[in-house]
């Protein structure tokens, strides 16, 4: 009797479980509180054999597929999906971080692992532009100079324009600045970096900074500044 009746349960609890249906999902967005993307956004792509998934038997969801469809996104940096025993859909989503806007025949972000990121309609990042001639298929040159500001509190507040011309070579403009910076390639950038601060810091103390027409750190260890 004891046996029946354990059987019994479980197939009641099975069948039960089986036919339960989906709530509307939990989204979670982690990391920082700028979203690009909206729940709204995030509840359209939650959507399987062209039907919401609210109200679904949850056993007929495929989570593989609702993950794919949510890390399709350009975005999404990463998405999870999971539902409970009693129905609750939950979705964890992190996006992308952009450190960078390119804004030349096309615009669209750059972000913290040197991926395409389109632009939002929903949040505009305070990130430094990007000019010049550069192609969404060779990023690489420019995100280093981005990814360096991006880490560096200095040229994090100060460099608002990063340009790139035909060869390849980068020139940046500062903030309630009228010079440009010649940064060239980026060879020995940390070194460049490390006189440019050096020269900034030296023109603020002398308040010359408006002297100045454009700074040249191509040169090894000098600076070759023209005045206005």
């Amino acid at each position: 009797m004891l046996l029946i009746l354990v059987v019994f349960l479980y197939a009641f609890s099975s069948t039960k479980n089986t036919l339960r249906k989906v709530s509307n999902p939990v989204i979670n967005f982690k990391g920082d509180n700028n979203l690009f993307l909206t729940h709204e956004n995030v509840s359209k792509l939650l959507i399987q054999n062209n039907e919401s998934v609210k109200n679904k038997p949850k056993e007929t969801l495929d989570l593989n597929d609702l993950e794919a469809a949510l890390n399709s996104n350009q975005m999404v940096k990463s998405a999870q999906v999971y539902v409970s025993v009693n129905g609750l859909l939950t979705v964890d989503v992190e996006q992308k971080r952009p450190i960078a806007r390119v804004r030349t025949n096309a615009s669209y972000y750059i972000d913290d692992q040197g991926s395409y990121m389109p632009l939002s309609s929903n949040y505009t990042a305070r990130v430094p532009l990007v000019t010049g001639i550069v192609e969404k298929n060779n990023l690489l040159n420019v995100f280093k100079v981005a990814q360096k500001i991006e880490e560096d509190p200095f040229l994090k507040k100060h460099v608002i324009e990063i340009q790139q011309t035909e060869k390849n070579t980068i020139i940046l403009k500062f903030r309630q600045c009228n010079f440009t910076i010649q940064l060239g390639t980026l060879e020995n950038l940390d070194k460049k970096i490390m006189n440019l601060k050096a020269f900034y810091n030296k023109a603020l103390k002398e308040k010359s900074l408006d002297d100045y027409a454009n700074v040249n750190l191509q040169f090894g260890s000098q600076v070759v500044c023209t005045k206005i």
